[in-house]
């Protein structure tokens, strides 16, 4: 069975009206209705795949009716679009589809969404903050292999010890400590400074460097 088939499920077995909930009456009355409608022409994925719940009209009056309801009821990025011959209202935002199963009463379903949504998005982060992290490290690498090439080439040319004492002993320190973040370099100084200022000296050995 189907996560979509399981929601209607839960919904047919539950009591049409619950004269112990705190919703007003209006709010029970909007509740039922769109919990009818998704019993009839309603759908959603499982969680586990693409965020999308619908619901299929065969007119734009009853559609707009619907999504003006839903964002009464505080459900937000409500669409809508022509589906084949209908018209369907959708979300596709994973905290609106849960609020959307709080709302209609699926509270089963709506915590088997939750628990695969917060899983998802959790590997999103951590995703996200690898590829960042990764994109950070790359850079630094790439710019250390740069400087180290650089203060090679003045040794070479023999020109490192024209160089001020402060471009020396950070360019002797980036030799010495090739995967050092910049604030790390900067911490190694005998008198230490910030992330600008050793980026400021690297720099300037770069420009001295390249006019060789």
């Amino acid at each position: 069975m189907s996560f979509s088939s399981d929601v209607k499920k839960e919904l047919l077995e539950l009591k049409m009206w619950d004269a112990n909930s705190s919703l007003k009456q209006d709010e029970q009355l909007a509740r039922l209705y769109i919990r009818e409608a998704f019993i009839k022409t309603g759908f959603i994925n499982a969680p586990n795949k693409e965020y999308h719940i619908e619901i299929s009209y065969k007119t734009m009056k009853k559609a707009l009716e619907m999504k003006e309801l839903l964002e009464k009821c505080n459900i937000k990025n409500v669409g809508i679009t022509q589906k084949g011959n209908g018209i369907i209202v959708y979300i596709k935002d994973g905290e609106s589809i849960s609020r959307f199963l709080a709302l209609i009463g699926a509270n089963n379903a709506m915590l088997r969404f939750e628990e695969v949504r917060v899983i998802r998005e959790t590997r999103n982060n951590i995703n996200r903050i690898v590829n960042c992290e990764t994109a950070n490290l790359n850079k630094t690498i790439n710019a250390s292999v740069e400087q180290i090439k650089n203060i090679k080439l003045l040794k070479q040319k023999h020109k490192f010890h024209n160089l001020p004492k402060n471009l020396q002993e950070i360019a002797d320190l980036r030799i010495k400590n090739p995967d050092a973040s910049y604030e790390e370099l900067g911490k190694m100084l005998a008198k230490p400074i910030g992330k600008s200022g050793v980026s400021h000296r690297l720099n300037k050995i770069n420009e001295i460097a390249k006019d060789l």
